[in-house]
């Protein structure tokens, strides 16, 4: 039997370092993979998550965007921030037509995500590019007593004010704002317990932030597929709720730093904007390494 050959690539999202930052896999043409196929390749990897290029003619790519398909282990995603980057970063490198682009629409199933490389700061094996994230919705409070057991956190570890809030600009987080980044290096979650008071609420994770310095955060973000050294998709709802609590300004930079406790330092930069009272133009950016190549075999 005839095996078939998917080309992959390999890149660091999230730094300019290699071995830095956010591991993603690229498969530039998943023509031919099923859906279970791709769950089982991005089980495979058994990186955070995976991404799936199935590409469609010249016009409607001009038109709707490139297709992107994201799975971790054990689910697709409908958005996520460092995978948009990095397959953004990896289309511009590999795939003809889009090669040196400054600007590449991703068609994902939460919508067209638009990302912009800057020429001035693309050089060499280094992609710099920054997302504009679907807008912003703001969900519910959260109690302080209910939420600082499931963070392995006690109640003065949080801050009063603001509480913590749902946040989805693709993918709903809880935002937890913490005190002290002593509070944040004793996080551990109880991923069981979390997933049942998620059942009732319209978050999907948490996302913990505290801060470090002038419009420098410190955050984590513990899940089923072990702790995530950055996560764009929630850095983008935190400058959100930033924003939205006065804690930010309107398209003042805020750089998050995660990562750091496991060995995989990340920068992440967010910008949003508030027009009319309304948040909205959240932007994210950093930077994409390649580091490897290869070809997966199946029958």
């Amino acid at each position: 039997m005839s095996l078939r050959e998917f080309e992959y690539h390999v890149c660091d999202v999230f730094t300019s370092k290699p071995l830095e930052g956010n591991q993603l896999a690229v498969f530039p043409d998943a023509a031919g993979l099923s859906e279970s196929e791709m769950q089982a390749i991005a089980r495979e990897t058994n990186l955070s998550e995976t991404t799936f290029v199935v590409r469609r003619d010249v016009e409607t790519e001009r038109e709707r965007g490139v297709r992107v398909r994201i799975f971790t282990t054990r689910e697709e995603l409908p958005f996520a921030g460092h995978p948009t980057l990095g397959t953004a970063a990896t289309i511009r490198r590999t795939i003809p037509g889009y090669s040196g682009a400054e600007r590449i629409i991703l068609d994902l199933n939460a919508g067209r995500v638009p990302v912009v490389f800057p020429p001035e700061r693309n050089t060499g094996n280094r992609s710099y590019g920054v997302m504009t994230q679907p807008e912003p919705i703001f969900g519910s409070m959260h109690e302080i007593e209910a939420v600082a057991p499931l963070l392995g956190l006690r109640e003065g570890d949080c801050a009063t004010e603001p509480r913590p809030q749902t946040v989805s600009t693709g993918i709903p987080y809880c935002i937890v704002q913490l005190r002290s980044m002593d509070a944040l290096a004793r996080l551990r979650v109880d991923l069981a317990a979390s997933e049942r008071y998620f059942i009732s609420s319209e978050a999907k994770f948490f996302y913990a932030i505290a801060p470090e310095g002038p419009r420098v955060w410190r955050a984590r973000m513990q899940f089923y597929n072990g702790e995530d050294p950055a996560t764009g998709s929630a850095a983008g709802c935190a400058v959100a709720y930033l924003l939205r609590h006065g804690i930010a300004a309107p398209d003042e930079e805020i750089r998050i730093r995660q990562g750091v406790e496991i060995s995989r330092p990340s920068d992440l930069y967010g910008w949003a904007n508030l027009i009319s009272g309304k948040i909205t133009n959240v932007r994210l950016g950093g930077s994409t390494v390649h580091v490897a190549n290869g070809r997966l075999f199946l029958e």
